[in-house]
């Protein structure tokens, strides 16, 4: 399965693991499915994309699967359809054994993003095994006189399965003498009892055999029988008697299994059968039975597995001799256990201060107690630590030790100390035991936060998006906690014209420096500003460091044609003397382009003309000069269409339409123009031109009434509120030369342009001044370009 994660499937693996140990204990409530055991592998159990409200493969393309926990992959998912399959069929009886209920817990993670979900697969019990019993044959003696009523407990039956499957009842064949009653153990399981109805006579019949049966609660009912033979014993009158009452015995814990303990010995003073004795442990507790063994015929008493002093000290055992005729005598034996130096000395911490100050006196770091469960010798122990340490050991009283510096720590030199208390008893062999307690030195706030840099140059290309990333700074700090965590600010600025906070932001956190708005590098080159970075300390420290921000130019403005004009009333005219000689300088195109660098360089070329062979234009300099003499059949007036260009990339370019008028001398009156033949193509063009014209000037006019009306509402609303008379559109120009430009749309700022209008006649000449920013980001010089053009129409700027 591909998976977001670009990993090999070794540590993908490990990566979910991970993720399921952390979000076990998240507490998400499982989804829960319920199954019968023994249902058929490919069974459908659900389909969890419903169940979850996904989409239809949607557990595909966010890489599903199924982690089993440990128990064995019993299903599988089809992450197409989202359907969860049983792999192969389930069997209850070796899942879960005797566990009820039997609950599989499994769980679905997703991976892109990651999501987890519990799901519980319930396997529900069937009746799919009877009962069975230990042995096939059950030997039951019991002694003719034994009166009726009298009740002998039997084997269990066996039923892997649980529940009302389980054992219900017990059964025995029809006989005269006996019958049987189902009892419950605190489990829950059943055992039966064989109650005597009727005195046995050994004479009459020594031996019977039953049939016992165990029937299960299941739907049909499964049954096991195993046989009880019965026999009945003849009267003994002499029971077994040991020879010694008590036994007592001492053995070294450090005896291997199987070795001899001591032999006991009964006497039975009948002959025969009943003279013959059987030893056995009489109501030995299951540590005794797992301890020891008894020799049934010799009474020898061996051990089954290693003992150990510090958990039992002796024991107390009763043998039971039992002859053939079920008589019985009782005895008992002391078992010592003698004590061997096999358990290492044990260190126990009471009290552990895992952090000093570097600069704290004598400081208890930790307190602990040392022992032994040896005995004697064995259990008394010395401790100690390594000598190269600034740290003692101090003994208080019995077996408690304090562990404390010697001398006042210091963390830049050592952050951290690792002691190694060493615990050693006095037995033999000698036993050690080591424990490693590690203590950190804390710090204290006498490091201020170091930049990498002293000063640090960003470059970012004008026109960017807001809140663009162009740049990180960083600093460290050699404390450690909130003392190292190191928090940057921008700090105010001497310069009081750069509204630092509307251009630049940084990340408090890592140190991202983020541009707040697009910057125009034609207002603004390159500014500068200090950061500073402070940790947590108490006192806080603090250091700053340059950054210097330079705003790199894109070409985003097209070449502005300043000669010839045009957008003027009446087209600019070049007159060319039909006398003149070839490369005779027309005139000049002058353009500007605000761009910088190769951005603002300017090439010229003649795209269309009236005669092309006659007129050329110099690329670098927009010089137009004749290429040819002119002759009596060139006309009259021509139409140049010259293209000025940039060299960005992409480039930008701008037009210009340049009218030429052949005349025979400078002394020719120029008005009124002669009649030149029109082209016919040239009509769509003054007609569109008219029409552009028409629609300027209606717009302009609207835009003008406009501005009139809100002036004169705004007016006669101060008149009104300064007094209740009338209202008059107060006469006169408007005052001073400046006109006031809001800030709304894109510009976060109010501008101020000036425009003056000078009073010659016919010539309409424009100034246009530099706005007049009340916070002035950037000190732009502005540039002035006059050229003393010779066509009636000019702009000049400033």
């Amino acid at each position: 399965m591909e998976t977001a994660l670009a990993k090999t499937p070794e540590k993908r693996q490990v990566v979910f693991l991970t993720i399921l140990l952390l979000l076990w204990g998240a507490g998400t409530e499982a989804i829960r499915y319920s199954m019968p055991e023994e249902t058929e592998s490919g069974y459908l159990v659900a389909n969890l994309a419903k169940d979850l409200g996904l989409r239809v493969g949607e557990l595909a393309t966010r890489g599903a699967r199924i982690h089993h926990r440990g128990n064995k992959e019993l299903l599988q998912l089809d992450a197409e359809t989202g359907n969860l399959l049983l792999r192969e069929k389930p069997d209850r009886e070796v899942l879960c054994g005797v566990t009820d209920p039997c609950v599989l817990h499994f769980q679905l993670i997703l991976e892109n993003p990651v999501q987890f979900f519990q799901t519980d697969l319930q396997i529900t019990d069937i009746n799919d095994h009877g009962p069975e019993f230990p042995h096939r044959e059950m030997l039951l003696k019991i002694q003719e006189i034994a009166q009726p009523g009298t009740v002998f407990p039997l084997k269990a039956a066996q039923d892997s399965d649980i529940g009302s499957n389980a054992v219900q009842n017990y059964t025995v064949s029809p006989n005269l003498h006996f019958h049987v009653v189902t009892q419950s153990r605190a489990d829950g399981r059943k055992y039966p009892e064989l109650v005597l109805d009727r005195a046995l006579d050994r004479e009459e019949e020594p031996e019977l055999t039953l049939t016992l049966t165990a029937v299960d609660g299941g739907s049909p009912p499964r049954s096991g029988t195993t046989t009880v033979r019965i026999e009945v014993v003849d009267i003994n009158d002499n029971a077994p008697q040991f020879v010694q009452s008590l036994y007592e015995v001492q053995v070294l814990e450090s005896s291997p299994p199987g070795s001899p303990v001591l032999t006991v010995l009964a006497q039975d003073a009948d002959a025969g059968n009943f003279g013959r004795v059987s030893y056995d442990l009489f109501q030995a507790s299951d540590e005794i039975q797992q301890t020891f063994s008894i020799n049934e015929v010799t009474g020898e008493i061996r051990l089954k597995k290693e003992l150990d002093f510090e958990k039992i000290k002796s024991y107390h055992v009763k043998i039971e001799a039992t002859d053939g005729g079920g008589l019985s005598g009782k005895g008992e034996v002391v078992i010592e256990v003698v004590d061997v130096n096999d358990n290492a000395p044990e260190l126990t911490i009471s009290s552990l201060t895992s952090s000093v100050p570097e600069n704290a006196p004598e400081t208890i770091i930790s307190i602990f107690r040392v022992g032994d469960r040896d005995s004697g010798e064995n259990g008394k122990v010395v401790c100690s630590i390594p000598e190269n340490l600034p740290f003692i050991l101090k003994s208080t009283f019995k077996n408690f030790y304090t562990l404390v510096t010697e001398s006042p720590l210091d963390r830049e030199s050592r952050a951290e100390y690792n002691i190694t208390v060493t615990v050693t008893d006095m037995g033999t062999p000698r036993l050690t035991t080591q424990h490693t307690i590690i203590v950190q030195v804390s710090d204290v706030n006498d490091n201020a936060p170091a930049f990498t840099q002293t000063s640090y140059t960003l470059f970012v290309q004008e026109n960017n998006s807001p809140a663009l990333h162009i740049g990180t700074i960083s600093a460290t700090d050699s404390d450690s906690g909130s003392n190292a965590h190191i928090t940057y600010s921008l700090l105010p600025t001497q310069d009081p014209r750069l509204a630092l906070s509307s251009l630049i932001s940084i990340n408090a956190d890592n140190g991202q420096i983020f541009a707040l708005r697009a910057l125009d590098y034609e207002a603004l080159q390159t500014f500068e500003f200090h950061v500073g970075a402070t940790d947590q300390g108490s006192p806080a420290l603090s250091s700053q460091a340059l950054v210097q921000v330079l705003v790199l130019d894109a070409n985003d403005n097209a070449p502005f044609v300043l000669y010839p004009l045009q957008n003027a009333s009446a087209p600019c005219t070049e007159l060319l003397p039909r006398a003149a000689e070839p490369g005779y300088l027309i005139t000049k195109v002058v353009a500007v382009d605000r761009d910088s660098g190769q951005n603002a360089w300017l090439s010229f070329q003649l795209l269309k003309a009236t005669e092309p062979g006659l007129f050329s234009v110099w690329a670098h300099n927009g010089e137009v000069r004749t290429s040819r003499l002119l002759s009596e059949r060139d006309a009259p007036k021509h139409r140049l269409l010259l293209l000025v260009k940039d060299n960005g990339d992409p480039p930008r370019s701008a037009s210009v339409t340049l009218h030429v008028l052949l005349v025979d001398g400078f002394s020719q009156p120029y008005l009124p123009l002669p009649e030149v033949a029109r082209d016919p193509g040239h009509d769509n063009e003054d007609l569109l031109t008219l029409y552009l014209v028409i629609a300027l000037a209606s717009v302009s006019s609207i835009f003008l009434l406009s501005v009139l009306l809100f002036v004169w509402v705004r007016l006669c609303r101060k008149a009104r509120a300064a007094s209740l008379g009338g209202c008059s559109v107060p006469e006169g120009h408007f005052p001073g030369h400046l006109v006031d430009v809001s800030g709304t749309g894109t510009l976060s700022q109010s501008y101020q342009y000036e425009v003056c209008l000078t009073g010659d006649s016919g010539t309409g000449e424009f100034k246009f001044l530099k706005p007049m920013i009340p916070e002035l980001l950037v000190q732009d010089p502005g540039r002035e370009l006059k050229e003393n053009l010779h066509c009636r129409d000019s702009f000049v700027f400033s």
